[in-house]
């Protein structure tokens, strides 16, 4: 793995199909190779060429094997003074401590269930 440093006016120079740099997490890859490979098309690695496209990636929700992959296109890292914060991941398939979210969808459904039945009722009463 390559331990250079490079700085943000360094890669966005590198905004073309010629050469695709992006910076992920603080990490500068040259994704210019896998162009034509990525799944969601050229485009999308284009969009963030010469960019910080954290965020970009991590909204995506990319799998374990395409984070495996990335260490294919590294080569460096963001210089020490123009880092930025990296922020912890924020994927939860499933958490049972917030059953409070739960209970709140639960009764987003229920009251109208109820309504509906109580106005069958009366409607059946009335017209019978």
């Amino acid at each position: 793995m390559a331990n250079k440093e490079y700085s943000f006016q360094e890669v966005k120079k590198h905004n073309n199909n010629q050469s695709t740099w992006v910076v992920i997490h603080n990490t500068v890859y040259d994704v210019t190779p896998f162009l034509n490979e990525h799944p969601g098309g050229e485009e999308v690695l284009l969009e963030q060429a010469g960019k910080d496209a954290s965020e970009a990636f991590e909204d995506v929700g990319h799998s374990t094997d395409a984070r495996e992959l990335m260490t294919k296109y590294r080569i460096g890292e963001i210089v020490e003074s123009e880092r930025k914060p990296v922020q912890a991941k924020k994927a939860q398939w499933h958490d049972d401590s917030d059953k409070s979210k739960s209970d709140s969808s639960m009764r987003s459904w229920l009251l109208p269930v109820i309504l509906g039945v109580v106005a069958t009722l009366i409607y059946r009463f009335y017209f019978q």
